[in-house]
């Protein structure tokens, strides 16, 4: 398939999903946490209940933009021997069992590095995973990965939040293709959107919604928006404003409390 077949191929199907939903899910998993075969298995039961994206996490031991949970998860995983290659393969073997949800992954440029991202992005195609995610990798440096993935028509997923300038907001947007990842608020995953506050410590109720509606004048891509969504009023607030709720932090610390039951309850409370 060509790059810009797949690039259509994506947008066709968030377009589809979006005709029958307000608003899309996609909730995150590392993977190796616990273990490797409950981290599968979670995704797996994650793709029974009908969410239509995971993203999945290969651990790194300094995972910048994360906040205390998936930070801890991180490091338990990789208590494990843990290896990019078999991680892939796994993922696309649950990718083929449950093509209705699709499966985008995520981590750092130093395992993805020493894995080669020309062999990533090939890998990932194979897999047949929708996109990749190296929140530390500056699309600035990024020739030799945007390169490979056209290559193999994998989409490079970037990353924007509310302190990007507005010139560099409008380059990243426009350079989006299967889906642009909004960042709700600065700072690391976990803590609610409502503690996003300005120097005079009120929380700033309209500055979501700008910050989206500026986002959309230069996006052709989807939306998705992720970092402190933790309750249903968050998830309404989106509607009409992004294409795609991310659960991140908020979906472990459910899983942590009361494993895969007590994370699905989130999810339908959340989205249903």
């Amino acid at each position: 398939m060509s790059q810009l077949a797949a690039f259509i191929e994506e947008k066709k199907i968030i377009k589809e999903k979006r005709q029958q939903k307000p608003i899309l899910s996609m909730t995150h998993v590392v993977y190796g946490y616990p273990t490797v075969q409950a981290s599968l298995d979670w995704m797996k039961r994650l793709m029974q209940e009908g969410v239509d994206f995971i993203e999945v996490q290969f651990p790194f031991s300094d995972p910048v933009a994360d906040g205390p949970s998936i930070v801890a998860a991180c490091h338990k995983a990789l208590e494990q021997a843990l290896d990019v290659e078999t991680c892939l393969a796994q993922l696309g073997k649950l990718a083929k069992g449950f093509p209705e949800s699709r499966i985008v992954l995520m981590s750092y440029l130093n395992p993805m590095y020493r894995f080669g991202l020309d062999k990533l992005a090939k890998r990932a195609a194979e897999e047949n995973i929708l996109g990749l995610i190296l929140p530390d990798l500056p699309i600035e440096q990024a020739a030799t990965y945007k390169a490979a993935c056209k290559a193999n028509g994998i989409d490079p997923v970037w990353l924007v939040t509310p302190v990007t300038p507005p010139e560099r907001l409008a380059m990243l947007a426009s350079q989006a293709s299967g889906f642009l990842y909004c960042v709700a608020r600065s700072g690391v995953t976990g803590h609610s959107v409502h503690e996003n506050k300005s120097h005079e410590g009120k929380v700033k109720n309209t500055s979501l919604d700008d910050y989206l509606a500026h986002i959309k004048q230069h996006a052709s891509a989807p939306m998705g928006v992720g970092f402190g969504l933790r309750e249903r009023a968050q998830i309404e607030q989106l509607i009409g404003k992004a294409d795609i709720a991310i659960l991140g932090s908020a979906l472990l610390d459910a899983y942590n409390k009361g494993g895969q039951e007590e994370g699905i309850k989130l999810i339908k409370d959340l989205f249903h």
